[in-house]
This record gives structure tokens, sequence and C-alpha cells, in this order.
């Protein structure tokens, strides 16, 4: 996610981090290069003049404590200057039953698959959900919507036949009502370009349900031209909030960094992949933290709390201790782990991990090592010394893998358990010690070329 305004941001700011002394001259160059790296990344030309201004002005009266180096203080008035521009605070929903939220957006944007992620998110709170197809233009909206509710669980409403939008959205909250649901979402249709029927078609449905929450679904990798849809979609209807989509794809970051300030609408939630559970709640501190390559511990610990149960995970850490750990136990945690989202998605959220690339190669490597794993018996899992070679020739076959690859994976796993046994005695007591002294066991606070991330104050 914003992968390019990482990098670009990360090496602009590389040039600060042997600096012993800041200077208005090569702050100058420096800011410079991060104006250019906005710039690039699709930011508002207006907003990111604005914003090196306002970190410059914050740099020349900003005194540099001694714990600090002058480039980590720059990282953080800069941390600190996105979160404005972001929109500080967490803006969510808001918190009442029955609750109907209002979709809107272009065609392509995302509304129907987000309607889904909105309806688990609502149900985990507690809520029990509806989706009203209110889109009788686009094929098979109507189709796709259904098909989210029933995979998922959720309560679906929608007439084939019926061309009044304003009609069916009624008819939709009366059937909700009925049901139970306290959540209701209407799913509309979108156009190519925003029109006077599409915005019209919009006005009459808000006026008929009256939603609590009117919703923009906006294309991140739209970059300025998001920016500019969420500004007319505001002037003619009064947003609520906004809800950026395909954040994991190869969008530049831009459309998020100058939504707030030039659309005037707050960011409530990003779609951060395709399936249905890929939806986080837009915090601007730790966005800007991951955009500066710090990570995100807090919302790395609210998925693991929401995927990984955790008596399963106290049992595993004491295997762990015991070196009692084997191939169905790798295996769970494996399955756990993928429940929290890629491995790449994941690796941005760690603290020093965020430029690190971790692509197709590095995901099918683990598809492999699942796929091994579940071609041996219980038996095999459980007890790996076992493993002969007509077990292993039986087990590659069986995952269509080389079995150099099943010895590879075997070794690494002996070499994983004597670690392990190494660290249950005294000498592990010692180097456990040793590495907590060295601050070690600690996770660093991001690389950004070694400028070393947000000091602690």
């Amino acid at each position: 996610m914003l992968e390019t305004l990482t990098n670009r941001l990360s090496g602009a700011l590389r040039t600060l981090s042997g600096k012993g002394k800041l200077t208005e001259e090569n702050m100058s160059e420096s800011l410079q290069e991060v104006r250019k790296a906005l710039l690039a990344a699709d930011v508002h030309f207006r907003v990111a003049r604005e914003f090196i201004e306002q970190v410059k002005e914050e740099c020349m009266g900003q005194k540099v404590l001694q714990s600090v180096t002058p480039g980590q203080m720059v990282v953080k008035i800069i941390h600190d200057e996105l979160v404005k521009l972001l929109g500080e605070g967490t803006t969510n929903l808001v918190d009442k039953k029955p609750l109907r939220v209002l979709l809107l957006g272009l065609q392509g944007s995302g509304k129907t698959t987000f309607a889904g992620k909105l309806a688990l998110h609502l149900r985990k709170k507690g809520y029990t959900p509806a989706l009203i197809a209110c889109d009788i233009y686009r094929p098979a909206a109507i189709d796709q919507l259904e098909t989210i509710a029933k995979a998922n669980g959720f309560l679906f409403y929608g007439e084939r036949d019926n061309r009044n939008v304003r009609k069916i959205g009624r008819n939709g909250w009366e059937w909700a009502k009925q049901q139970g649901a306290d959540a209701i979402i209407f799913d509309t249709a979108g156009r190519l370009q925003i029109d006077e029927p599409l915005v019209q078609e919009v006005v009459d449905l808000k006026a008929e349900v009256i939603p609590d929450e009117s919703l923009l679904v906006a294309d991140a990798a739209l970059g300025q031209e998001a920016v500019n849809v969420a500004k007319a979609f505001h002037e003619a209807v009064k947003l609520d909030g906004i809800a950026l989509t395909k954040l994991d794809g190869d969008t530049r970051g831009g459309a998020a960094l100058s939504m707030k300030a030039i659309a005037k609408v707050p960011i409530k939630f990003m779609g951060t992949g395709e399936k249905v559970g890929d939806l986080e709640i837009f915090h601007p501190d730790r966005l800007a933290s991951r955009i500066l390559g710090m990570g995100d511990i807090v919302s790395l610990v609210e998925k693991a709390q929401e995927n990984i149960d955790q008596k399963e995970a106290e049992r595993m850490a004491e295997k762990l201790q015991r070196a009692e750990f084997n191939f169905e136990d790798f295996l769970s945690q494996m399955q756990a782990v993928k429940k929290m989202g890629s491995l790449g998605g994941l690796m941005k959220m760690m603290p020093g991990m965020g430029n690190m690339q971790v692509g197709d190669k590095e995901e099918k490597k683990l598809k492999h090592t699942e796929a091994l794993i579940q071609s041996m018996t219980i038996q095999e899992r459980r007890n790996p010394n076992i493993l002969n070679g007509s077990r292993r020739a039986r087990i590659s076959q069986g995952a269509g893998l080389p079995v150099k690859d099943l010895n590879a994976l075997i070794k690494q796993f002996q070499q994983m358990k004597k670690m392990m046994r190494m660290m249950k005695g005294s000498k592990g007591r010692k180097m456990m010690k040793q590495m907590k002294q060295s601050g070690m066991d600690m996770p660093g606070m991001g690389d950004l070329g070694n400028v070393g991330g947000l000091p602690k104050f």
C-alpha cells in the first residue's frame, strides 16, 4: 500500500540522516525532494506546496533535543504534519441503531464489493446488516450484491423488475426493518462520470431513506481525479465521509493525502484487498507512520486479535518453549496468519519492515510450504522423524513439487527445533538477557535509510 510514496519519501529523507546540524540550505534541498516525492505520488500541487511550507516553518522554529539527531526531528515534524493533512483523530460511523448507510460513487470504484466489506465490519460490531440493491443499470449488479450477501450470511433485498430507485430504497428499508436488520446499506448505481441524472437520482434516494451516513466510495488509483470526484459529490449531495478503495494496488497515494484538504470530507475507511475482510478504519496517525516506513503495530495487533484464538496462541507458545513444535502446529499458525492478510501487507505494518519487498515469489513459497505439509499424514506432521525416502517421494508427488523442496523444508524445520532446544537451557536464558540489554528484542522504529524513525520525547 502506497509503496511509491513511501519509497520516494524514504529516499528524500535519507539525505538528512547524516546531517550533524540542520541548516536552511541543506534542509531546503531535502524538503524540495520531499515536495517532488509528493507531486510524483499525485498529491495536489497546492496541498504539496502548503505542506512543505508548514514543515519548513515548524523545522525553523523547533529546538532540536540532544537525544535525537536533526534528521530524526525533521522526520517527526513531517509525521505530525502528515497526520494534520490526513485529518487528526479517528472518524468512524455514527454510533446508533438502526443505522442507514448510503453508498455513492462512480462506476468501477468498488461500491458493491465495499458494501459487503462494510456489512462484515458492522456485524463484528454487533449489528445485523442488510444489503439493498439500488443499482438498476449495471448488468448483474443485483446478482453480484446478492452473491456477496449469501456467501457471508447477510440479509439481501432487490427488485429486478422495478426501475424506480426511490421506491426500491423505501421498500428495501421497510423489508429490512421487518427482518430485524439494524444496519441497512444501500448500494447505488455509478456512472463513468458525474452527470445530472446520477446526482438527481442520488438526491431523490437520499430524501427517501434519510441515511445517517452518506459515504463516497472512491478509487484511490484515480489520483487527483478521485479528489475532484469527491469535491463534486460533496457539493451536490453533502457527504459524511469517504471510503478509499484499491489501496492495495498500484496506487501512488496522492488521493489519500489530498482528499481532506481539497474535498473537505473526512476519510473513514480504506479498502486494502479484494476479500470481504480487507477493510480498515482510517487512522491518520497510523497511515502517516506507514507512509514513512515506521510500520503500524496497533493495526497489526488488532488484526491478530480478530483472527487468532488467544488460548490457541498460549498453547502454541508453551509448545515453543518446550521445543515440541511440529509440522501440524506450523500449518495451523500459517493458516492463522493467512487470515490476517497477505504477507506483504503484514510486513508493511511492522516497524523497520516497510521497505522490505514481499512479492509474488515469497507468497508462492509460502503456498508451496503449505502444500507440502498438507500432503503429509497427521502422523508425519506430528513426528517428522519418520519421514524416510519413500514417504518424502509420496509427499512431494502429492504436493506437485520436487523432493529437494521438501528436504529443504525439513532441514529448516530441524534447525529451528535445534535453536528452540538451545533456548531452553541456561545458555538460552543468558542469550535472551543479552538480547534485551542490547535492545535486539525491541522492534525498530523504521529504517527510512537509517533516519531512525520517530524519536521518543
